[in-house]
């Protein structure tokens, strides 16, 4: 099988999918928690060196209600304490890495967990996974081309990429969307320097849906294509 380098997913529909089984939204954050353990566990077993997921977009923090943006620090953070302390991911040599402006948004308890998971893992070198939280791809850029006006430096590509959050991750091969309904779509200019040339997949399927078998079958769909990059 052709397995990617780097597999990110933009995970959607936790609130959807607790709405269609009559459940609480925070049950639904809930499940999709479980279903990111599953998703990365089969990544591991897979080999792919690098996967990136979209834990939290800015307006997640921003937008949504105080009580359900409380709910999402909680599962945060049992996540990345579980993490920490994860035996498969300190025998598999993995290192976790948080992009975005959490710790702007962040409550400081939930920051303290996230920079522990980070310090624990931060000399492996093996496999990258890395969270987006408090992240909008928009955001990103217009900070990198603030940066590059600080430092005065020439616009062409090789500054773009050095002042990018992202900077340290390669080009994404496949981007895996869930609950996309009939709306097969990006959002807010996610990785957009990163994805130029990504493969797409999109799934109805709500995240708390998706796990480890239903990210295989996105990968080996993806290893089943010609990648022909514009040629």
């Amino acid at each position: 099988m052709n397995i990617p380098k780097h597999v990110a997913v933009i995970p959607d529909g936790n609130r959807r999918w607790a709405k269609k089984n009559s459940l609480t939204t925070f049950l639904g954050h809930e499940k999709g928690g479980t279903a990111m353990e599953e998703i990365i566990e089969k990544s591991i077993q897979m080999k792919i060196p690098y996967l990136t997921i979209w834990g939290a977009s800015l307006d997640n923090i921003t937008k949504r209600s105080k009580k359900e943006v409380d709910y999402l620090f909680q599962i945060f953070k049992k996540e990345f304490e579980k993490i920490a302390i994860d035996k498969n991911i300190h025998k598999k040599e993995v290192r976790i890495e948080v992009i975005g402006k959490w710790r702007e948004y962040f409550p400081k308890d939930l920051k303290d967990v996230i920079e522990n998971a980070i310090q624990k893992t931060k000399k492996y070198d093996k496999y990258f996974l890395t969270f987006l939280m408090a992240y909008n791809g928009t955001d990103e850029m217009v900070d990198c081309i603030k940066e590059i006006q600080k430092k005065r430096e020439a616009v062409d590509e090789k500054t773009i990429e050095e002042n990018l959050w992202t900077r340290d991750l390669p080009p994404v091969d496949l981007i895996i969307r869930t609950g996309t309904e009939d709306d097969p779509h990006n959002s807010a200019g996610f990785m957009m320097w990163h994805t130029a040339y990504s493969q797409l997949y999109f799934t109805k399927k709500y995240f708390p849906e998706f796990k480890g078998k239903q990210f295989e079958e996105a990968v080996k769909n993806y290893s089943e294509r010609k990648r022909r990059k514009g040629k």
